[in-house]
């Protein structure tokens, strides 16, 4: 094949370090308008993105030429640092180490950005706790229940 021809597409899921709740109005808001520029500027697009007070969703078209786990780990330094800088109130803010990402098909990213809007209807019903064990499940990815989110 003479062409190169890609469509990598990840729901990205990471939290706040012990899953503290610091995503809150103004920041949640501003948080992830400054994630999208952080996409941006690594030739990523966000497709959907949205947060609960602990951790944040993305469904984003990452380039072939950047690994998940450097783009997660570019948003992830780049946001904290900006957040303690920028917001008085969460003078300390840190992400968990981990995060989980799913492929997903051209096919399904409407169904799955949704899902990643409606964040704030879905949580009253499920746990962050619950509902990532729930899309570990369903994706076939082994997990310790007693570990998982440490």
């Amino acid at each position: 094949m003479g062409h190169t021809f890609t469509n990598h597409l990840y729901h990205i899921v990471f939290s706040t370090k012990a899953r503290q709740r610091h995503i809150k109005d103004p920041v949640k808001d501003r948080l992830l308008e400054y994630i999208g520029g952080i996409a941006r500027r690594n030739k990523a697009t966000i497709l959907a993105i949205n947060a609960a007070e602990d951790h944040v969703h993305m469904l984003a078209r990452v380039q072939p030429d950047i690994a998940v786990s450097k783009f997660v780990g570019i948003v992830k330094a780049n946001s904290s640092k900006w957040i303690s800088r920028t917001f008085a109130e969460v003078r300390i803010f840190e992400w968990q180490p981990g995060y989980s990402s799913f492929s997903v098909s051209e096919s399904n990213w409407q169904k799955v950005a949704r899902y990643i809007k409606a964040q704030v209807e879905h949580h009253r019903k499920l746990s962050f706790q619950d509902e990532l064990a729930e899309l570990l499940q369903r994706h076939g990815i082994p997990f310790e229940r007693e570990h998982y989110l440490d």
